[in-house]
């Protein structure tokens, strides 16, 4: 295992999680949703950093690579589940089935596709990487979930789910495709 730090970025990132759900369950106190919101905020920039200072100081490991989309998946399904748990219903039971679904989905394709040497197909693409910011962008603006003046970010967050969720299928679809001859020829 490389202790180097954009790993510990990603595994404090991990870290963060139970803190995250301890909050979120905590008797309601007057800053909830600020601690709430910037907990996941401080977890939004290090996935940031810890891809970036891995491209910086060539720190990039294979541990790295297996850990980060760990991380990414863990802080989405978490998040959601509180947020399915705070909102009961098919608002955000919907989107957020979709997203877990396809996290799952796309995982075990990436590890079958790696068991018979053909992973390069289902590469983190520049949709997934869309996709998981704009998930981070809604999950932070719904925990926030308080009125600013006249802005709602619980209903902006919604918005911003429900373009990720999308974004999520077209992801998805673009990794199947890429992985339909594999799949075919295996199967």
């Amino acid at each position: 295992m490389n202790f180097n730090i954009p790993n510990i970025l990603t595994l404090f990132r991990i870290a963060l999680l139970p803190v995250l759900v301890v909050v979120f369950y905590w008797p309601e106190f007057q800053y909830q949703n600020v601690v709430l919101a910037a907990t996941f905020f401080i977890i939004g920039v290090t996935d940031w950093f810890d891809g970036y200072l891995a491209r910086v100081l060539n720190q990039q490991s294979d541990f790295g690579a297996f850990l980060d989309p760990v991380a990414d998946k863990l802080t989405v399904s978490v998040a959601l589940v509180l947020l399915v748990s705070a909102h009961p219903g098919p608002l955000i039971a919907i989107p957020a089935a979709v997203i877990i679904g396809r996290e799952i989905t796309i995982s075990a394709l990436r590890e079958w596709m790696a068991n018979i040497g053909d992973n390069a197909k289902v590469k983190v693409s520049l949709v997934g990487k869309f996709k998981t910011a704009g998930q981070l962008w809604a999950i932070g603006f719904m925990l926030y979930e308080h009125n600013i003046g006249w802005f709602s970010p619980l209903q902006f967050g919604y918005i911003l789910l429900y373009i990720s969720a999308a974004l999520t299928l077209w992801s998805m679809v673009s990794y199947m495709i890429a992985a339909w001859p594999s799949l075919i020829k295996e199967g």
